[in-house]
């Protein structure tokens, strides 16, 4: 009992120490401070201590001294303090209360005492992430040397502030950096890693930095098989640990194993990538690499498939392969266990039923209870699965693998990022209620031009509650504004408004309208299927998004100009030419226009401008990092079409490939969404969606008029005894196996009639849908001759349905 009263006073001075240097704190000439930080603290927290250093020269142009005290009083001296929560010493000394955060995952606490700023982790990353918070607030932004943002220099920097982070909404947040073969690789082994000729240490060194001040935690290293392995450089591995970046990988690379490296797995030299002819060679693959890798924090893909991306080796029966795949489990673990010297239950393991082992899973694959399962979207965007009820009791819990790149059918899109950030939002938001808050893995391709996108996904994997609709849609405007002008947010959110709009009815590197991996017929270049008008109106608007950009940049100070570029003006600027060579080359084909040819062989000349300036740019920082497409595979929309002197077909595109267009629109701006509908702003063709029910809510019957509906109205002549109506929506998936898509559509009261998009991954009509991005439903329904007024209904039936147009037709 003496104990705990001589402890719970010695609480109360700190608390009393603490509330009297509040009240006298002063800001902290961060200028003019030494940085102090124990020799017993992790590598992490010393190497912070010079990264703040590092950051206040940016800004002042002053390197601050660092200290590293022996004993808590040496530490206790610096006017700026880097501790630990385990310090408990340090802390009392400061008079500085961390028990908050104590044992917390990646807090951190920032308190002004006196003339004293002390910034204290719950763990060595949540000090990183304090220290670099007081970073960007000073002015250094994560994207200083990726995206070459400037630093506002300033004379003085007098910092106070007392604040204290939650913890991070997600656990394990980090990138994957994937299809680098036309960018990242060719960028680091050409120009920034020559010596290498590869992607190594030193590319690793300034990745890592960049996730780490985007408050990541986790790297997913590049794996194709024109890079060199990960491991086959040890050193990028030490320069992740000293930045404290764990390493993670693809689903395609088990236990740290990356078997399309050459080096890693040969088939002459190493046999078949098969489990049930090949187990002890594997086996041996795996020991190896964990006797290498046993004492760096790793997180582990469990299970296999084939080589790369390819489907398992073995029988094609799910049923089999998930008993093989059980045995693998067992084995793995073994081998985790062994390595890492402490049972696997308390090792971070991941499990992603990626295309085919979502069919094994679903025939009745027994995952063990602590692996976590990772969802993958669909590589475009729209999430395949959310856990169900049973599976959110998993010890595990659950992730999310989302993708802002991706090569393979029916079309790549590597080349710009125009993945909408409401789609992002709403699909994570969606994972994420349903329990996916282990682990997010996001596919950047090269890093860049995938700026914006990646940083968005990043601050919504840290605080998910700060994020809403409306949030995530103005999150990069206000981004954009915040280095470039707040003056400009309009501006910025007009422009990005445009550019998502223009990019959800086709990505630029769709617009050659050609499918990868596809037929003859559809393998090729082909017209689009916009009418003249809509041609017109797609240019204009692009047009006008790319003045704006070059208005923008001609207003900013040149030392801005360049980040401006890399971050959104490239991007916009090269939509703009790439829609315009294809729009025009259509109007040639069209009219034999000789006008609409040369305007488009300007365009194809403008992008090639375009890549020279990214290219050349910084006396040649980024050269090789940006290409239109990866040559010599499918890709075909970054040729120059054919032009013709006089009006020809052989270029339309099939019939069953053209959307369905109607005559009228009912106007979905003055719809008034109430109870489980909502509007959603930065979606659809015109740029807005309306939701039909909140995604986990129950099921209701989309054929009565009883369940949940919202009332459209539409006016007609009153001649017709019949009306055609196209309802088109947004191509999700069904957020479970035992749900479907389902809503109801009724006119007038009549019955109702069930619109179920249902659809198999890699059949046509979803190739269809992805290159659309939407699913048209045409219907006809009976009209009463002589009544105008009309009421259109539509019924939820599997909760969370976006609806991104109503047309309607009575001739």
């Amino acid at each position: 009992m003496k104990f705990y009263k001589e402890r719970n006073i010695r609480n109360i001075i700190v608390v009393l120490c603490f509330c009297l240097c509040h009240v006298a704190a002063q800001a902290v000439d961060l200028k003019r401070s030494c940085i102090a930080v124990g020799e017993n603290e992790p590598a992490l927290v010393q190497r912070m201590a010079r990264v703040m250093s590092e950051d206040v020269e940016r800004v002042c142009g002053v390197k601050p001294m660092v200290t590293v005290g022996r004993t808590a009083e040496e530490v206790t001296k610096g006017d700026v303090v880097l501790t630990t929560a385990e310090q408990t010493e340090v802390l009392r000394l400061l008079g500085v209360d961390a028990e908050d955060i104590h044992g917390d995952w990646e807090r951190y606490k920032i308190v002004t005492l006196g003339k004293r700023l002390v910034i204290v982790g719950s763990d060595a990353r949540g000090l990183a992430y304090g220290v670099l918070h007081i970073s960007e607030r000073i002015g250094v932004s994560p994207w200083y040397w990726w995206a070459d943002v400037p630093v506002a220099h300033r004379q003085e920097i007098d910092y106070k502030e007392n604040i204290t982070s939650r913890s991070p909404s997600v656990k394990y947040r980090g990138i994957f950096i994937n299809d680098e073969d036309w960018g990242l690789k060719t960028w680091a082994s050409q120009n920034f890693e020559k010596e290498l000729n590869d992607i190594g240490p030193k590319t690793y060194d300034k990745v890592c930095e960049l996730l780490l001040r985007l408050k990541g935690n986790m790297l997913a290293p590049a794996m194709h098989t024109c890079t060199g392995a990960f491991y086959s450089h040890p050193e990028s591995q030490v320069k992740a640990a000293e930045w404290g970046i764990m390493i993670t990988t693809s689903h395609c690379e088990p236990l740290l194993l990356n078997n399309a490296a050459p080096s890693e797995w040969e088939k002459t030299r190493d046999g078949e990538w098969n489990y049930l002819t090949n187990k002890a060679t594997i086996k041996k693959k795996w020991d190896d690499r964990l006797r290498e890798t046993a004492s760096y924090d790793n997180i582990y893909t469990m299970g296999m498939r084939g080589l790369h991306d390819e489907a398992m080796k073995g029988s094609t029966d799910p049923k089999v392969r998930a008993l093989t795949l059980e045995q693998v489990f067992d084995d793995q673990r073994e081998i985790l266990s062994r390595w890492k010297g402490k049972a696997a239950e308390e090792i971070p393991q991941i499990f992603v039923p990626y295309k085919e082992t979502l069919d094994i899973y679903d025939a009745g694959l027994n995952v063990p209870e602590d692996i976590t399962l990772v969802w993958p979207d669909d590589n475009y965007g729209y999430m395949k699965r959310v856990s169900n009820a049973s599976e959110r009791k998993r010890r595990g819990g659950a992730g999310v693998y989302y993708h802002l790149s991706y090569l393979g059918t029916p079309h790549d899109y590597l080349w710009i990022c125009t993945t909408p950030p409401v789609l992002m939002y709403e699909e994570l938001l969606k994972a994420y209620k349903a329990g996916a808050d282990r682990y997010w893995l996001l596919n950047v391709g090269d890093i860049k031009p995938m700026e914006m996108g990646m940083q968005e996904f990043m601050d919504m994997a840290w605080d998910m509650e700060a994020f809403n609709y409306e949030r995530a849609r103005v999150y990069q405007a206000q981004w954009l504004a915040s280095m470039f002008g707040k003056n400009r947010k309009k501006d910025f959110q007009q422009l990005l408004d445009t550019y998502y709009r223009l990019a959800w009815e086709r990505k630029p590197e769709y617009m050659g309208y050609e499918m990868e991996w596809d037929s003859e017929e559809n393998n090729r270049l082909h017209d689009t299927d916009f009418s003249t008008a809509e041609r017109k109106e797609r240019l204009k608007a692009y047009e006008a998004i790319s003045d704006l950009c070059d208005a923008i940049e001609a207003g900013l100070p040149r030392e801005q100009q360049t980040a401006f570029f890399e971050v959104i003006g490239f991007a916009v600027k090269s939509a703009c030419q790439m829609n315009r060579k294809f729009l025009l080359a259509h109007d040639n084909h069209e009219t034999g226009s000789r006008n609409a040819a040369e305007g488009a062989k300007a365009a194809q000349d403008s992008i090639g401008r375009l890549m020279h300036r990214y290219n050349t740019m910084l006396d040649g920082k980024w050269n090789q990092m940006m290409s239109e497409v990866p040559p010599g595979i499918c890709a075909k929309y970054q040729l120059m079409p054919e032009l013709t002197s006089k009006p020809t077909n052989h270029y339309a595109l099939p019939e069953n490939q053209r959307r369905v267009v109607l005559k009228e629109l009912i106007d979905m701006g003055r719809v008034k969404p109430k109870g489980r509908f909502r509007m959603i702003e930065g979606l659809g063709m015109d740029g807005k969606v309306l939701q039909l029910g909140e995604p986990l809510d129950k099921t209701q019957d989309p054929k009565s008029l009883t369940s949940d509906r919202i009332d459209l109205t539409f006016t007609t002549d009153g001649k017709e005894d019949s009306v055609q109506v196209c309802v088109s929506v947004v191509p999700m998936w069904p957020v479970s196996l035992d749900k479907s898509n389902r809503f109801g559509v009724s006119v007038d009261g009549a019955k109702a009639v069930v619109c179920e998009n249902r659809f198999e991954e890699w059949s046509y009509p979803w190739k269809l849908q992805v290159l659309a991005n939407r699913k048209d439903f045409l219907l006809t329904f009976p009209l009463q001759k002589g009544r105008k007024r009309h009421t259109l209904s539509l019924i939820i039936g599997d909760p969370g349905q976006m609806v991104q147009r109503v047309s309607y037709t009575t001739k």
